[in-house]
Order: structure tokens, then sequence, then C-alpha cells
């Protein structure tokens, strides 16, 4: 017994020295380190607006505001006047096309269409006051909201349909007030809520972002570094790095993972190696729509249908709209597999006038391929659907969909197609023929958000893979280790390893037979003696 229990417990000392002897403990990144370090210190406002004087009064207008804040932080609204965020749009070079000015004055995607006759909608989302149609006044500096950005009592919203105004309900003099850096909320209350609900457009920003946990991003979780959207799309006058390719075209001012990261982040040289084509979002992000759904496809077609001679909707189980009699049909997914394309960070889109011609229209065609080597793998959102065309004249046609009152010609009052588009194309100026129909369209949105931990990163063999379901199954016209195969590759390899065990077992065989060989001699030598 004794003996039993001595055995027992040697053998458990020898495990311990044994593990303690080859286990190599995890090398720690201690850049990355410094940057959790960083960036989980809590941000203390330098400054606090509610002991200023000017401020302590009551706000008529938001324009008051706006000017109170031009008294002080003089010159700086000439950089807000500056950027596409209030300009709605940028010049730049799109392949094909050179040097263009596009942003939501003139392209058009497939969720709402487009901004243009819209604006007294669509302005919820622009960075001014008063935008309710084409002449606003881009130039009075007395419509630039300062608010909408930095408000930190969050308490303030843009009302609905009110051209760019707040809500009346809001306290304007709590807000100025309350004014600092931007938060996730103030970016959020468009870039999360655009084309009409909660993660309607993008699928990786949304409202649950707010207060996400660390599983659902590693970069904004609560309980992780709990970082903003401005700690990585940070801002030089008013010009904000980062850009969105629906309605963004050139590669300048990015905003990449590599600006805090690096070029070889990993410890590991084989992955490092795949950072020269492979975008980190390809392996950090194996999913998105995470924590609510998103929109994937959206059928105008359809839209118009009434019961009783009124609008109505349809909901699924999880509360999203499955119709809407102003919008269409609609499909939501949850925990969504993103598709992959190659990329070079530049775009083209359809822009007002455009002919079409090809089906289905890529509203924004994402330039990029495996021979260009200025080309990553990226994972996207596609977005697919139908909208109203012009068969004559070859044209996506814009329709007036917004107006408060019925017989103004607004889809979303009248539900009539030929109105809607002959008021539409006739405010920006261009043909209707007096026909229309509907074609399918798709939509592409680079995923960079909701950043998986490290365990959770996309599998080698999720990719390296023949299986049809592998996540580049369809991303062809290159070689991929593990997916593809080579005849020639395949025979020169089994043509070597064949080899080889012919010749280790030739050599081997050869060895045996020299070893008999003088085994047989040494026996003969030794009876050559013994007689």
């Amino acid at each position: 017994m004794k003996k039993s229990i001595l055995t027992i417990i040697t053998s458990v000392i020898l495990l311990l020295v044994l593990i303690n002897v080859f286990h190599k403990p995890e090398t720690q990144n201690l850049k990355l380190l410094k940057l959790k370090e960083q960036y989980s210190q809590p941000k203390v406002a330098s400054v606090d607006h509610s002991k200023f004087e000017i401020l302590q009064k009551e706000f008529k207008t938001p324009q008051e505001v706006t000017a109170t804040c031009i008294s002080c932080h003089n010159e700086r609204h000439k950089e807000v006047m500056q950027s596409s965020h209030w300009n709605w749009e940028r010049i730049s070079y799109v392949e094909g096309r050179g040097l263009t000015s596009t942003g939501k004055k003139n392209v058009l995607n497939n969720f709402c269409i487009g901004a243009t006759g819209n604006e007294q909608a669509c302005a919820k989302c622009h960075i001014g006051f008063g935008m309710n149609n084409k002449e606003f006044d881009f130039s009075n500096e007395l419509n630039v909201d300062c608010m909408v950005c930095h408000d930190n009592s969050e308490e303030y919203k843009k009302g609905s349909a009110l051209a760019g105004y707040p809500d009346r309900n809001v306290n304007l003099s709590k807000v100025a007030q309350s004014v600092g850096a931007p938060k996730r909320e103030n970016c959020g209350f468009c870039h999360f809520t655009s084309g009409g609900g909660n993660n309607v457009k993008h699928g990786d920003l949304e409202t649950a972002l707010l207060a996400a946990d660390l599983e659902v991003d590693v970069h904004m979780g609560v309980n992780g570094m709990d970082m903003s959207c401005v700690d990585c799309h940070t801002a030089n006058q008013h010009q904000i790095k980062g850009k969105l390719y629906s309605v963004s075209s050139d590669n300048e001012n990015r905003a990449y993972c590599e600006d805090c990261h690096g070029n070889l982040p990993h410890f590991d040289e084989m992955i490092n190696r795949h950072t020269s084509r492979v975008a980190c979002q390809t392996c950090h992000i194996p999913e998105y729509a995470k924590v609510n759904a998103t929109k994937m496809e959206w059928y105008w077609s359809e839209a118009g249908e009434l019961k009783d001679g009124k609008p109505f909707t349809e909901d699924d189980s999880l509360g999203n709209h499955t119709y809407l009699s102003t919008k269409g049909r609609f499909v939501w997914e949850r925990n969504v597999k993103p598709d992959y394309m190659w990329f070079n960070g530049t775009a083209d889109h359809y822009i007002l006038g455009d002919q079409v011609n090809s089906f289905p229209v890529e509203m924004n065609k994402l330039f990029g391929s495996h021979d260009d080597p200025s080309s990553k793998i990226i994972p996207v959102k596609i977005h697919v659907g139908d909208q109203i065309y012009d068969p004559n004249t070859k044209m996506l046609i814009q329709p007036k969909l917004f107006s408060k009152e019925k017989g103004d010609s607004a889809f979303w009052k009248d539900f009539d197609w030929h109105t809607a588009s002959e008021a539409g194309m006739k405010n920006i100026g261009l043909e209707y023929s007096g026909e229309y129909e509907f074609v399918k369209t798709k939509m592409y949105w680079p995923v960079n958000h909701m950043v998986s931990i490290k365990e959770k990163t996309v599998a080698c063999s999720e990719c390296h893979t023949q299986n049809e379901e592998g996540r580049l199954a369809e991303l062809t016209g290159f070689y991929l280790p593990g997916r593809d195969r080579s005849i020639t590759v395949d025979f020169f390899g089994k043509f070597i390893i064949i080899a080889s065990l012919l010749g280790i077992l030739l050599h081997g065989l050869i060895r045996i037979f020299v070893v008999l060989k003088k085994n047989k001699y040494t026996v003969q030598v030794i009876n050559e003696e013994l007689k």
C-alpha cells in the first residue's frame, strides 16, 4: 500500500517537473498591452462648459447656440463647412470617370434610394439646420449644428422630418452647457440608425454598441477597453478619418487597423504573411449583426399595398419590419457570415443620370483583384433588392418619396409610382419617359466593426479547405493552398512522395544486404580459422 502511494506521489512530482520544463508560457504582446492601457484610461474633459456665463441663458433657436459656440471657437465652423458631413459631397478621382463630385447629393443606394428631393426627412442625418430642399444655403455658418456631434448630455436629438432641426422638446440651454468630445451616442445617432432603423444598413454598426459586451466588439466592449468611435476615427480640422464606401470613391484618409496594430501584429510569421493580401477584418470578424438583425434584402416593387385603403406594417418575431406599405418587403438576418471580395480602397457609384448597362445594377462597385498588388481580401455585407427604373432612358429613377401632405406626388403619401417618379426626376432636372419597371440591384458594405475576441477568430481550415462552404469558396481567380488543386502539382507531389518512400525502402534493403553479406563473410573467416 505504502509502495503504491509512493509511486503515485513520485509520478505526480515527475509530471509537474515535465510540465514546468516543457511548458512555454504565451508571449506577451507588449505593444497590445500598451494600447489596452492607453485606451482603457477614463477620459476627463478639460473644460466644464456649464461654468461659462455666456451659456447660462435660454436659447430660443439652435442657431443662437451655434452663434455662441462660434464666439469662442472662432473659425472652427469654417472647418466644418469644408467637410463631407456638411457638404454631402467630395471631389475625388473615380476610375473610368476622372475627377468627380460624389456624395449624398447625387449618389443613389438601394435602401431609401436617394436624398435629393427628400431632404426634409433625410436631413435628420445632416449636421445642419433647415435643409428642406436642394436650395439649402451651405454658406450660412449659423446653420452649422455643433450640438449633434458634441452634446454629452445624451438628450440631444434631431426631430423627425424637421429638415435637420432638433426635436422641439430638446432643452437647448442644457445641451449647450453639456458639450465635449464626441461620444458613441453622437456618432451612432446617424450611423447606427441610418436607412430607417437600427442596424438597417451596415450590419456591424448598431445601438447594441452603446453598451456592448467584449465578445460583441473587443474595442467598444464596456467590459474591455470601452473605446469610442473617435479613438479610431480621429479628426484633423474636422476632417474625420475613415470613409463610407456607399458614397466615397478614393483611397485617401482611410482608417486602418494597422494605424494602431502595425503591419506585423502577430508573433507567428506565417500569420503575419497574410496581412499583405488579407485585411485584418477578414479573420477577426467571423460574423456581424451579432445582437440585432440587419436588413439583407429590400424589394421596392412590392410597396404600395393597402388594407382598407390604409398603409399597414408587418413585423417578424424580433420586431423587425418585414413589410411596410411605404417601402415594400424586407429580409433580415442575424449572426451573418460575411461575403468576401478583393478591394483596393477605391470604388465607383451609381450617380444620378447614369445609364444602366448590366443587371443586377451594382450601386457601389468596389475595385480590386488578386492581380492588383494594392488589393486585399475584405469581408462585406451584400444588400440586394429591386428599385424603380426607366426602361426607355435606361436610368434608375429618383422618386419623390417624402411629403407632409397627400396630393403632393410623394409616394409615401399617395402611393403612386408614376406621379412620384415624374415629380422626383423633374426636381433633379432629368428626363422621365412616363414608363417604369423594377430592376434588381446590389450594394456592398465593407464590414469593419464587431471585432471578435482572439479565441473566436476565423480558423485556418475555414478558408484553406475544399469544402464548398469554405469562406473563400466563391473568391476565385487565384491559387489558395488547401482549397485549389493543380494536376501538375499533385502529380509531382505524389511522385516525390512515392520516390522518397521507394528510396527509403531501397536504402534499407541495401543496408540489410550489406549487413547479411558482411555477417556471412565473418562466419566464413571464423570457420576458416577454426579449421
